[in-house]
């Protein structure tokens, strides 16, 4: 039947969850989730099943809906449920689905799930545009996520750049595996080497068996559906987790030749002794007291001599608080990483940090200091102390509340503007009106009012009357996801730990007392970063710590 009117408009919403796109038990509980999701916008929907495992769930519209605004929905609902094939809504012409009751081309029937009179009502009773626009609003993240890609492959004119993005990306066959299920006969000749090879990518992505366990309802469900039941996947999970550990571990150990002798979480230098600064470290709480003191220092002078600056200011004191983050969170003062480090806290690149770092130590009256210059593996050093003719200031004022962040996540999608006026709401003494906002951070007008409008529409923050205050439910981690900022956060640590490795080799190759073969350059199963989901809190400082070391 097929799914469009010949004005290319639709009265049914039809979600097809495909065996093909993902394992039967992937399927059963993306139908699942789609349920909840759809009961919770108050739409009413009529399912069935095919004798292959699909599922069609149908949503029938009192007010039909352009074919565009449907295919909109319909992709947006995919990034969600693996298993979901967009095909139908997105060929106006012939896209078509197999209704109740319809052969099957494996012999056999659609087989109709809803009580016979209970659809005839839904079909009847249509669902009204009120609870569509609610359903339209709960994908808001979704839909804005398949709006930039679009974007993207119109301006580059290539798939390349989305397709590590994309639940079903092509580059990242490890991560399809876990969502979906499906893996490569050619490389894994059954499903428990397949397990093995996603456990094993795990470990090297320092996951936990606690966020794997968590996970499984969700972006693990194919990992889940490899065990193919309940109790095996409870008898084995654990054992086979261990050896995936192990692996790891072995990995490090000198005499390995899979890999070279690094740490699997590397930064733009490798372990050395101190490269400046006192030979006594600073003690966490006297590194703490420091950041403290500096954020005030750059939210009552620097701030406001960065403004000036224009749309470069958004970098420089974006990177400020990238440094001070990574000070609070490895509890240093001496900053010996590159600029990659800092461009995966930034959401930039590392030539544009590389730019903005010399510029930023000459802004910051005396605050960053270059002690060390780069060589070899060895990154340029940096040294962070609070001037002697600040001291009074920063301990005149109070500390502010919070946590001070380079750029969240989320923000990657959402851009700079927005992470600075959120920042503001999050940290002001008192919630502030729009107003008050712009003339705090020196943001123009319009930029800030879009901010806060984005903002606004995915719950992140909501007005009390004239002031903005920020949500308390919103959890910026899941904003993140849903919006394919964590997956490109992965992307650039991916393609960070490659571009080492081969610098790394050009050195080696320099290097008469090390050896190293090209085929250990690269390993999709460790260097394709998969970023682990916080245990319980998304901005704890052991999270953070993750992130600054896998970057």
């Amino acid at each position: 039947m097929l799914v469009h009117g010949v004005d290319g408009f639709v009265s049914t919403l039809c979600l097809d969850l495909d065996t093909s796109k993902a394992l039967k038990h992937v399927v059963d509980q993306d139908a699942a989730s789609l349920s909840r999701l759809l009961s919770d916008c108050g739409l009413r929907w009529v399912e069935d099943f095919s004798p292959s495992g699909g599922r069609h769930l149908y949503i029938p519209l009192d007010e039909r809906m352009d074919g565009a605004a449907a295919r909109e929905l319909v992709e947006a609902l995919a990034l969600l449920a693996p298993s979901l094939d967009p095909g139908p809504h997105q060929n106006v012409t012939d896209g078509c689905i197999r209704v109740p009751g319809s052969k099957h081309k494996r012999g056999g029937h659609q087989t109709l799930v809803t009580p016979l009179s209970e659809a005839y009502d839904i079909m009847r009773r249509r669902n009204g545009a009120d609870a569509v626009d609610r359903l339209r609003m709960r994908l808001a993240p979704e839909v804005r996520r398949n709006r930039e890609l679009k974007a993207r492959r119109a301006t580059l004119g290539t798939n390349m750049l989305v397709a590590a993005a994309s639940p079903s990306g092509g580059e990242l066959p490890l991560r399809r595996t876990a969502r979906t299920g499906l893996y490569d006969t050619t490389r894994y000749k059954s499903p428990s080497e397949a397990r093995l090879a996603v456990l094993n990518h795990l470990a090297a992505c320092s996951w936990s068996l606690q966020q794997i366990r968590m996970e499984l309802p969700g972006q693990l469900a194919g990992l889940g559906a490899l065990y193919g039941t309940e109790a095996k996947k409870e008898r084995l999970l654990e054992s086979e987790w261990t050896l995936a550990l192990s692996y790891a571990e072995n990995l490090k150990k000198p005499g390995t030749t899979k890999r070279r002798l690094k740490d699997p979480l590397i930064n733009d230098t490798s372990q050395t002794l101190t490269t400046g600064g006192s030979l006594n470290a600073p003690s966490s709480e006297s590194v703490h007291f420091l950041v403290n003191d500096l954020e005030n220092v750059l939210y009552a002078v620097l701030d406001h001599r960065l403004k000036s600056l224009g749309r470069e200011s958004h970098g420089l004191r974006i990177l400020f608080r990238a440094l001070l983050g990574y000070m609070r969170t490895m509890e240093t003062d001496l900053l010996d990483v590159g600029c990659r480090t800092f461009a995966t806290a930034l959401g930039k690149h590392h030539a544009t940090v590389a730019r903005l770092l010399p510029r930023l130590e000459a802004l910051s009256d005396g605050i960053l200091s270059k002690v060390f210059e780069a060589h070899g593996r060895a990154a340029d050093t940096y040294l962070v102390q609070l001037p002697k003719k600040y001291e009074q200031l920063a301990r005149e004022l109070t500390w502010r509340k919070g946590k001070i962040h380079g750029l969240r996540p989320v923000f990657r999608a959402l851009g700079d503007p927005a992470a600075l006026v959120y920042e503001h709401i999050e940290r002001a003494r008192i919630s502030p009106t729009t107003a008050e906002i712009t003339r705090a951070t020196g943001i123009k007008e319009t930029a800030v009012r879009k901010a806060l409008g984005d903002m606004a529409s995915l719950g992140m923050i909501h007005r009390d009357g004239r002031p903005w205050k920020i949500t308390a439910a919103a959890n910026l981690t899941e904003l993140a996801i849903r919006l394919g900022a964590a997956d490109d956060v992965a992307a650039q640590i991916a393609l960070h730990r490659k571009q080492r490795g081969e610098w790394h080799a050009y050195l080696d190759r320099h290097n008469v007392q090390e050896r190293v073969n090209e085929a250990d350059l690269y390993d999709p199963e460790r260097d394709e970063f998969w970023l682990p989901p916080p245990d319980v809190d998304p901005h704890g400082q052991s999270y953070q710590r993750l992130v600054y070391e896998a970057a």
